[in-house]
Order: structure tokens, then sequence, then C-alpha cells
């Protein structure tokens, strides 16, 4: 939808009228401010939201009564209005009813006009709008408040978490040439479980026991794919495998792996203060986590530098350790890696590195979403060693698309390759049971 076409839309009141958005938007704004003008603030962050709730709703009654050019509403009127300028004094105003609805996967505030949500892996627009780009910087500035960051000018940049987790990202201009954006990654109130991703025919029953076999044998794991593949929930799925009694530190630039062991790390990076002071990368945090004595050492997405202190400590003592990467493939992966190692400035020639990135990994697990929204484990492969200057990888398991269904989703069959791959030995020197078919060429499964 375009920026003039939103601007002329009308908004629909439950009883049939209709105003212009710019009329609305101004009553509601001008009880907005009326309301802060007489309740204490101070109060407002003491209360729960059921008690404030009430309370604004009896100012908000007060308000409509004593304000001659109030606009004229019914009961279904007033109620939408109290429940927009709750969401305005303690929530996050016009994008609060989509942080409530648990088929929201992502938020997507394109200028103050315009936002977008994803629903079951697809994008559709939304009738909701900001007043203007003011009423979205207030917004923006109360979510990167609350975990201690800022934007402005001189920081028109931010990543920021809400409190149930979700990842924020925005930016303003002069960056945003058109006005401020906002986009959110939200996470669910119940994290998915294995079960779930295998009926939703992310990866197949079968790949149960050899996930949980790779993470009980303490296999440094590389989960890669694209954005919004699922490699953070992946992780997630991975990490309930992790023994109680395991000392476990998470990293991460804004804290969103949901965790559920006890004996847990989590740590956070910061950005500098505006005088360009205090800040503390990923890199910074994996070369402390050595200190910490950590069993595992988990890495929510390595995107830098800190790539090569991560395959330090999995090449040191600290196997078991997993993290997530963007790329496109398995080998685009292990090229991305070598890269970002380059990137410190250590001047290690390339083979001795490409020989510590095969030393340091074991597993390389490959997710995407494909055309229909699904997202698939796409391919499982395992590290070898070394042909020369190429690292050698096998792949165990992998996804192969073959059609489409009558209702437009993907046709396609999970397969195995017929590799027995090297760490089976593992396994059974740990009492993994394998059953020897799981890895048999035959064993196919379509969906």
């Amino acid at each position: 939808m375009t920026a003039s076409a939103a601007s002329i839309r009308k908004v629909d009141i439950p009883s049939g009228k209709k105003y212009m958005p710019e009329e609305y938007f101004d009553f509601k704004s001008r009880i907005h401010d009326r309301l802060l003008d007489i309740v204490d603030l101070a109060v407002i962050e003491t209360l729960d939201r059921e008690t404030l709730a009430s309370q604004i709703r009896l100012v908000v009654e007060r308000i409509l009564r004593e304000d001659p050019n109030a606009l004229p509403l019914n009961l279904q009127e007033r109620e939408k209005i109290f429940s927009e300028v709750v969401d305005e004094v303690v929530g996050y105003g016009p994008i609060s009813p989509f942080l409530k609805d648990p088929t929201v996967s992502d938020i997507l505030v394109n200028t103050y006009n315009q936002i977008y949500v994803e629903r079951f892996g697809k994008l559709e627009a939304t009738d909701a709008r900001f007043k203007d780009d003011d009423h979205l910087r207030k917004i923006i500035d109360k979510i990167v408040s609350s975990v201690g960051r800022r934007i402005d000018e001189s920081s028109p940049m931010v990543d920021a978490r809400l409190p149930d987790g979700s990842r924020v990202n925005a930016i303003i201009p002069p960056l945003a040439v058109d006005g401020p954006m906002l986009s959110i990654r939200r996470f669910a109130v119940s994290p998915l479980e294995l079960k779930d991703l295998i009926d939703y025919q992310t990866l197949p029953a079968q790949l149960e026991t050899i996930l949980q076999g790779i993470v009980r044998a303490r296999l440094n794991v590389l989960i890669s794919g694209g954005t919004g593949s699922g490699k953070t929930t992946l992780l997630n799925v991975l990490s309930r495998f992790l023994g109680d009694d395991e000392r476990i530190v998470t990293i991460e630039d804004a804290a969103e792996l949901q965790l559920k062991q006890e004996h847990l790390v989590r740590l956070e990076t910061r950005p500098a203060n505006i005088e360009g002071q205090g800040q503390v990368t990923q890199r910074d945090l994996v070369r402390n986590s050595l200190r910490m004595r950590p069993d595992r050492i988990i890495v929510g997405e390595v995107r830098g530098q800190e790539a090569f202190d991560m395959l330090q400590a999995m090449n040191t003592g600290h196997d078991g350790s997993i993290t997530t990467i963007h790329s496109n493939s398995p080998r685009d992966a292990l090229m991305r890696l070598e890269t970002m190692v380059a990137m410190a400035n250590l001047d290690i020639p390339s083979q001795f590195l490409r020989r510590y990135i095969a030393s340091a990994l074991n597993v390389i697990i490959q997710v995407a979403r494909l055309a229909d929204g699904r997202r698939k484990l796409v391919s499982l492969q395992e590290v070898t060693g070394m042909e020369g200057d190429v690292i050698t990888m096998q792949e165990i398991f992998s996804f192969k698309q073959t059609g489409l269904h009558a209702d437009g989703k993907i046709r396609g069959r999970f397969m195995f390759h017929g590799i027995r791959p090297k760490f089976s030995e593992t396994f059974r020197v740990l009492g993994i049971k394998m059953p020897s078919e799981f890895f048999d060429v035959s064993t196919v499964m379509e969906v």
C-alpha cells in the first residue's frame, strides 16, 4: 500500500460511521495528552495492567464527558478508544494487538502508515498505523530505553528486545530515508519443541535420535540458514538435550535464546555510549566466557571477529559448543567462517585456517524457509577433514523438493544417503543406540 493510499483510507468504527484517519488520530491524541496531564506517571509504574486499565477507563470517561469537541461515540467505539489509550500508556501503541496475537511471528513497520505482519510464513498488510513519525519514534524510544539502549541521529540504528525476548531492530533518519522503520521478530510464549517440528514436518521423526546423540556426544555444531529460516528455533530445540549438570554460557547481541537449564549464564553485548565508550562486543564476551568454567558455550550467531574465538573454544576443550550463522549452504557457511576470521586481521594462512575450521567443527545443519513459508531441515553434513586445501564433508541426510501439492504447498522427500557417519562410532562408545537402517539409502519419507 502506498503512502498516498494510506493517507486517504478511512478508519472503520464499529457503529458504521467513518472518520478520516487524521481526525480520529487527533482525537485519540487529545485524550492521551489530557490523560497524561491528569494521572501521575510515577503511580503508573506501580500498578498492574488490570488495575491501571480500570483507572484509565474512569479518567477517559471523564475526559470524554468534558471535551466539547469529542467525536460522537457509541459503546463499541468507547471500548475501542479505551483499549487503544491503554495500549498507548502501558503498551506499544498500534502494534500492541499484534504482540498479543500468537499467530504473528514478525511485525514490520515501514514508516508510520504501513504495518505488515507475518503469519504462517506469509506477509500480509494490516489496517493499523501510527499517527505520524513522532508517534512511531516515541514507541521506538520506549522499547529501546527499557533495555538501556538509545537511538538518535548520532546512533540511528539499534538492536533491542522486548520483555518477552522478542528481537527488535529500529532505524531512523537520516539512514531511513522515508521515516523511522521498526522490525520485530516475535518469540512464541511457548517455545517450539522437537515434537512440534516433527508435527510441522520441519524434520522427520527419525532425526530425533541423531540430533539428541549429536548433543550428548558433545559434537561441535554449526546451524546455517537464511533470515527467518528457523536457526534459533532449532538451536533452542537442541538445547533441550543438554544435561542439567552442565554449566552453559550463552552469548548474544540481543538475548533471545530460551534455554531451560538451571545452570545457565546469559551474556549480552553492549553498544557504545554517547561518548563512544563502553562497547562490549561478542568477541569480548566469548573471550571472557573461557574464564567462566563453561561446559558448553552457545553463541546466538557468529557474524564477525568472534568467529575465531569461537573456533578456539571448540578446539581447546570446550567441545559440544553450538552456534548459528547466516548462509545459503553448508559449503557457503565454511567460506563465511573463513572470511570472518580474516576480518580479525590475524594474518593466518588460508590452508592453516581451513584445517583449524575442519578440526573445530563436527556437524553442519542447514535449515531453510521454502517458497510456501514452511521451514525445513534441508541438509545434515559431517565435517570429515581435509583433502589438499579443501575442507571435506559428507552429507548424511537431506530434503529434496519434488513438486507442489494441490494447495500450493511444496512436495518433497526427506532421505538418507546411505553414508554411515564417523560420529556413529562415538555414539556406540557412549551407549547411544542408533539403528543401522537409519542411514540406509532406502529410508525415504515423502511429505
